[in-house]
C-alpha cells in the first residue's frame, strides 16, 4: 500500500541566480549609458544583443525510465538575469524597438504577457527610465503581479476568455485598444517581430551547439508565440543539423494541433496560431495535459530540490512520454545520445500557484496531479542531478 503523501513544501532550487531587479541595466554592455545632450541615442541594437548571450548553465539529469536512466541536458533559463528565457528575448524585442525610434527617458512599452515576458521588460525599460504596461490575465500569478507593479510597470488587467476558451486573444485585442487611444505607446509585439525567433537563433541555439561541442541530438522546447522554438531550430539546422526538433504543447492549445480548449498553464500553448512557426521548425510535436505538467515539476523538486515552471514539467513529461526506452535505442527522441531540454524558468513565481496543494484544490485539479504522479512512479519515473555541467 502506498504511504501517504506528505502535502508539497516548495523546495529551493539549487541553481543560484540573480533576482528580477538584481541586475541594473546600466551594468549591460552601453545600455542606458550613451546619451546625447540629455537624451540617449539609437542603435543600440549590437549591445543588447550582446547582453543576450548570457550563456546559462546546462546541468545533466538522470531519468529514471523503468529499470533504467537516461540522461536529459536541461538548458536552465533560469540563469537569466530576470530568471527566465524572456529576458534574452526582450533584449531582442527592446533593440529593434530602438533601432525604429530611439526609446528615450519617459517612453511607454505595451506588451501583453503571462509573466516572464512582462517582469524581463519591466526590468529593462526601467533602467533606461521607461515604463512598461503590462496586459495580464488571471492565470498571471498574484506574485509576479505584485513583482510588475514594483518594478515600476503599469499592470491592465482583463478578465473576459476568448472564443477558445483562453484569454491571449482578449490580451490583444485590449492592447490594440491602448495603442488606439495612446499614438505615442509603442508595442513590442512578441507574436509577429522578427527579433523574437532571431534572438534567440543567436544565443540559446548557438550555446546548445557550443555547450555540448557540437553532439546535440534531440532538443525538446515549449511552444507559446514559437519565436523560441523557431529562433532554436533556425539555429539548430545549421550549426547541428542532425538534430531531431521536438515542440512541446500543452492540450488545448492550438498551436501544433486545430483542438482548443481552456488550460491551466502559463508560458506554454495559445489560443491563436504562431507567425513564426512553420511544421519544417519541428520533427515532431508532443502535447501533455496541465496535470501531467505539473506532477513532472513536483516529482523533480522532490527528487532533486529543482523548482521549475510549469511549461518545463511539460518539457519533463514529453521526454518521457516520447523517449521512454533505453539511451540510443529505437527511433526518434528514444534514439538520441545527447538529448536536451530549454527550461523556460524557474519555479519561484509558482510557489503560490501548482506548487500548493490549495490552489490544485481550488482549481479542480489535486487528484488529477496526485494520480498522474503515481502512474509516472509506477512506471519507475524518477530523476537525480548529476553534479556536472557544461
Amino acid at each position: 500500500m502506498r504511504a501517504a503523501r506528505e502535502p508539497f513544501k516548495g523546495p529551493i532550487h539549487p541553481v543560484a541566480h540573480p533576482e528580477p531587479g538584481g541586475l541594473g541595466v546600466t551594468a549591460l554592455p552601453g545600455v542606458g549609458t550613451a546619451r546625447f545632450g540629455g537624451r540617449r541615442t539609437g542603435g543600440a541594437l549590437p549591445r543588447l544583443l550582446l547582453a543576450a548571450r548570457t550563456n546559462t548553465p546546462l546541468r545533466p539529469l538522470r531519468v529514471g525510465l523503468g529499470s533504467g536512466f537516461r540522461r536529459l541536458w536541461l538548458k536552465l533559463e533560469m540563469g537569466n538575469p530576470t530568471g527566465s528565457v524572456k529576458y534574452r528575448t526582450a533584449l531582442g524585442l527592446l533593440a529593434t524597438l530602438d533601432v525604429e525610434r530611439p526609446l528615450l527617458p519617459g517612453s511607454r512599452v505595451v506588451e501583453s504577457t503571462s509573466g516572464n515576458l512582462g517582469l524581463a521588460l519591466a526590468h529593462v525599460l526601467g533602467g533606461l527610465d521607461c515604463q512598461l504596461v503590462a496586459v495580464v490575465d488571471p492565470k498571471v500569478p498574484p506574485d509576479t503581479r505584485a513583482q510588475l507593479e514594483s518594478m515600476g510597470a503599469e499592470v491592465v488587467a482583463i478578465h473576459e476568455r476568448d472564443d477558445h476558451g483562453g484569454y491571449l486573444l482578449t490580451r490583444l485585442a485590449k492592447v490594440r485598444q491602448l495603442c488606439r487611444a495612446d499614438p505615442d505607446l509603442r508595442w513590442t509585439n512578441q507574436y509577429q517581430n522578427p527579433a523574437n525567433p532571431n534572438v534567440h537563433r543567436d544565443t540559446v541555439a548557438d550555446e546548445l551547439v557550443r555547450q555540448t561541442g557540437g553532439s546535440v541530438d534531440a532538443v525538446l522546447v515549449a511552444v507559446s508565440t514559437g519565436g523560441t522554438l523557431a529562433g532554436i531550430s533556425d539555429g539548430l539546422r545549421s550549426g547541428a543539423p542532425a538534430a531531431r526538433i521536438y515542440a512541446v504543447d500543452v492540450r488545448g492549445s492550438v498551436v501544433t494541433s486545430d483542438e482548443s480548449g481552456p488550460h491551466l498553464l502559463t508560458g506554454i500553448g495559445a489560443t491563436r496560431k504562431s507567425s513564426f512557426l512553420r511544421r519544417a521548425h519541428y520533427d515532431a510535436a508532443v502535447r501533455v495535459t496541465d496535470v501531467e505538467a505539473f506532477a513532472y515539476c513536483r516529482m523533480l523538486a522532490r527528487d532533486t530540490g529543482l523548482a521549475l515552471g510549469g511549461s518545463s514539467g511539460a518539457v519533463l513529461a514529453a521526454f518521457v512520454q516520447a523517449g521512454g526506452a533505453p539511451e540510443g535505442s529505437g527511433s526518434g527522441l528514444a534514439a538520441a545520445r545527447c538529448a536536451a531540454a530549454v527550461m523556460a524558468d524557474g519555479g519561484a513565481n509558482y510557489r503560490a500557484t501548482f506548487y500548493d496543494d490549495g490552489w490544485l484544490a481550488a482549481h479542480g485539479v489535486l487528484d488529477g496531479v496526485r494520480a498522474a504522479e503515481a502512474v509516472a512512479r509506477e512506471r519507475g519515473v524518477r530523476f537525480d542531478l548529476e553534479g556536472g555541467g557544461r
